[in-house]
């Protein structure tokens, strides 16, 4: 049996009832063979666990953080402090601002410490997978190709959908 590919991009979340955002980023990252894995931690409930996971991860050969996180939404930050990797920042939507809140504190890093910040929610996360893979095939060809074939997919189905709605136009039309 040959063991599991080591991951290249690391997803961290702030808390459990996250994953099923998150999870939009595992799903782009399963879909284009890319190599992961996921953890919680927090930027302020446990600090050096959130350290010690970083340092780790860039020991064993992780590329790219993904990090989702709301309110305050600092897990990108910090874990932008402790590594020089790009770190994609996903802001959620956890309290009454709607993610707002964690869109601002995402984005608004220091100089020199940047986080690369995606949208709120599902299609941010989504996002943060296919800009990981991106980053990845800069230096992978074969990477590189299955981006490509997966734009010339989107591409057909958009011009499927319209070749449908103009069938169901006629229908509703009456013609």
């Amino acid at each position: 049996m040959s063991p599991e590919p080591k991951p290249l991009v690391k997803i961290l979340m702030g808390s459990d009832s996250d994953l099923p955002v998150m999870a939009e980023a595992a799903r782009i990252l399963e879909k284009i063979g890319v190599p992961y894995d996921l953890e919680v931690t927090s930027a302020h409930r446990s600090p050096e666990r959130t350290a010690k996971i970083v340092e780790s991860a860039v020991e064993s050969g992780v590329k790219i953080f993904i990090a989702g996180a709301g309110a305050a939404a600092h897990l990108a930050g910090v874990i932008a402090s402790h590594t020089v990797l790009p770190v994609l920042g996903v802001p959620l939507a956890a309290t009454d601002l709607q993610g707002l809140d964690a869109l601002l504190a995402t984005a608004q890093m220091p100089a020199g410490i940047p986080v690369g910040t995606l949208a709120i929610g599902k299609a941010g996360a989504a996002n943060a997978g296919w800009l990981a893979c991106s980053i990845l095939a800069t230096s992978d060809p074969s990477l590189h190709q299955k981006l490509q074939e997966e734009r010339r997919a989107m591409a057909d189905a958009v011009g499927l959908k319209s070749a449908a709605a103009q069938g169901r136009l006629s229908e509703l039309l009456g013609k």
